[in-house]
């Protein structure tokens, strides 16, 4: 099983590009997002007006939107914005998750899945920029080989997709790793546990 594939069976979801119609549920998912999480997004902690005008901003200039959906709503995006809306001629890519879904692996698919995208586009290269205190996001940019550099308060960088891995098999997170460990080794001490009382070995509390 692939890693992505896995990362689906955990995040239960789907994602596929939204429509122009559909911005009530692009516009939904970015005022649902917490105080933290729009911090990580737009390095700051904004306003409902700011956030509802991006929304419509985006559809308006031709941004790519990848959204995550779970029970019709979306829960997390990717966004590909358009070269021509940037001083140096760059494609840019974002990325919001909605504090309810995060530690699934939704990130990971919505960078898998615009990767893929951006590439389908005939793009070489992409800007990411993201806080300088969004590690996961930072974590996640890493595996897909961006090199980011800190200034004024964010991380940016730049991902070469002719040397970036090839979305299907970038690396499962680590936090997913530990918590199968930690999973693991709770189970073994507690049938060590139980195998010992049961054979008098330790002696009850």
């Amino acid at each position: 099983m692939s890693s992505v594939t896995a990362h689906f069976a955990a995040a239960r979801g789907q994602v596929r590009t939204l429509t122009a119609r559909e911005l009530p549920l692009f516009r939904e998912h970015l005022l649902r997002l917490d105080r933290e999480s729009r911090r990580d997004r737009f390095n700051g902690s904004l306003d409902d007006d700011f956030l509802a005008r991006y929304a419509e901003k985006c559809v308006q200039d031709g941004t790519i939107i990848l959204a995550y959906f779970e029970h019709d709503m979306v829960r997390g995006a990717a966004e590909l914005h358009q070269p021509d809306l940037s001083a140096d001629s760059l494609p840019e890519i974002a990325f919001s998750v909605e504090s309810s879904v995060r530690r699934q692996g939704v990130g990971s698919i919505l960078f898998t899945k615009l990767i893929a995208k951006a590439r389908s586009m005939g793009y070489r290269s992409l800007r990411i920029t993201t806080g300088a205190q969004n590690d996961a996001m930072r974590a996640l940019a890493n595996k897909f080989g961006a090199r980011l550099s800190f200034r004024h308060g964010e991380s940016t960088g730049n991902i070469d997709l002719t040397e970036a891995p090839t979305p299907g098999v970038v690396a499962q997170p680590k936090t997913a790793a530990l918590d199968v460990a930690r999973a693991v080794t709770d189970y073994n001490r507690a049938y060590w546990g139980l195998w010992f009382k049961l054979y008098g070995m330790i002696k009850p509390s």
